[in-house]
């Protein structure tokens, strides 16, 4: 087989799950990872639709059911804490017959690693700093590793991707800002009740307590309205003064002691809501897979369904052209092009969590009250089954290590 080793720019479920299948078609993946360690707790994040066949193809995916977080739905409060409006989450699964799985991204990612982990090389705590490729290959240069030379190297690596950066142009040629920010970091559980996603809106303001079934853990959650402001989401010190000053000022509900939290938080998230456009995701022996070549943004619900898919259309397209790229990266994005664009036309409906005033705030709740919640709000769009083809098998002719 040509093109064996294959480098992978990122540890998350794109590149967990790229590593995993890549190896099962017999490539040699090596896998970097700027942070040192595997990522504890997160976002839920969800399984969906084919993605679940992904996983249990996988053999993980009772791994991740066990690690669900069993959400019961939404709560709507006021600046006293009364709540004035609640979507039942599990009735609206019912009514789809969804199977898909919520679970925190660090679950996800260890339960990914545990399954790519002994057919794959890790090198942690590193990164790419400049990328050479030439006919027959990719020259790699990094932080602290020695330069190696990769048949392919596939950027894995988020919305702020380095490969792709290095690879396609500067971050502004494709990502595209959605108009809101968002954070979220560690909370003190005793502020919202267990198996619920509590929020508290102010004109164009969110914020918001998780609490997972499965863990006595709990995460506070902010978004508001904004536009793209001049703030590195890797600067404490830029992300606390936003923070600060969007919601020091709301005194109502829990905010204040939300906020300490998270200002105290050494994990702290924060980044713009935002989607990436590309015209191709791949140039050469260099391709992007995840969020890196078509984040949906959060509000979508679809980074880890995307990832999973990716990654194994990626993979299996690479296995069947017996590694040439030339064959199976435009067969990749021919696959799942048309999905990522359409979840891509999801993503607008965080609107709805952050309405821009008191009247929009008041629709909002009486719409959640209402029959009609699913249609008017996009939820049945989002949580019921889209694909009716069956998921594509990939068999190489003789998967073995290369």
């Amino acid at each position: 087989m040509q093109n064996a080793r294959i480098l992978i720019s990122g540890a998350g479920i794109a590149g967990q799950t790229l590593a995993y299948w890549l190896a099962r078609h017999g490539f040699r993946p090596t896998v970097v990872e700027r942070a040192p360690h595997l990522p504890r707790g997160g976002q839920g994040v969800d399984i969906r639709d084919q993605a679940v066949e992904v996983a249990e193809r996988m053999g993980i995916l009772s791994r991740a059911r066990a690690a669900a977080t069993d959400t019961a739905g939404l709560r709507y409060v006021n600046a006293a804490g009364h709540e004035v409006a609640r979507v039942d989450m599990r009735r609206i699964q019912r009514r789809f017959n969804s199977a898909d799985v919520e679970l925190l991204r660090g679950d996800l990612v260890r339960i990914l690693h545990d399954a790519a982990s002994g057919e794959a090389e890790y090198l942690f705590g590193d990164s790419i700093t400049a990328l050479h490729q030439d006919p027959d290959g990719v020259t790699v240069d990094f932080d602290h590793t020695a330069t190696r030379r990769f048949d392919l190297v596939i950027g894995a690596d988020g919305l702020h991707s380095v490969v792709r950066r290095l690879a396609f142009g500067p971050e502004s040629d494709f990502v595209r800002h959605m108009g809101h920010y968002f954070a979220f970091a560690d909370a003190d559980p005793s502020l919202g009740p267990d198996t619920w996603m509590t929020m508290f809106n102010t004109p164009g303001r969110m914020a918001g307590i998780y609490r997972s079934g499965t863990s006595p853990e709990a995460k506070a959650y902010f978004i508001f309205r904004s536009p793209e402001l001049p703030v590195d989401h890797r600067d404490p010190a830029a992300v606390h003064r936003v923070l600060t000053e969007r919601f020091a000022p709301e005194t109502g509900w829990h905010v204040p002691q939300l906020l300490a939290g998270a200002l105290a938080d050494p994990d702290l998230y924060f980044d713009a809501l935002a989607q990436v456009h590309m015209p191709s995701w791949s140039t050469g022996r260099i391709a992007l897979i995840g969020d890196a070549a078509y984040c949906a943004s959060p509000a979508s619900g679809a980074g880890a369904e995307l990832s999973f898919l990716g990654a194994y259309h990626l993979a299996g397209a690479l296995a069947t052209a017996t590694g040439n790229h030339h064959t199976a990266f435009p067969h990749y994005e021919q696959a799942l092009r048309p999905l990522a664009e359409t979840k891509q036309k999801i993503g607008p409906n965080v609107r709805l969590m952050v309405p821009k005033s008191t009247l929009g705030i008041t629709l909002r709740n009486t719409i959640a009250r209402l029959p009609l919640l699913e249609s008017t709000t996009g939820l049945g769009r989002i949580m019921s089954p889209k694909t009716t083809t069956p998921l594509h098998n990939y068999e190489h002719p003789n998967p073995t290590r290369c």
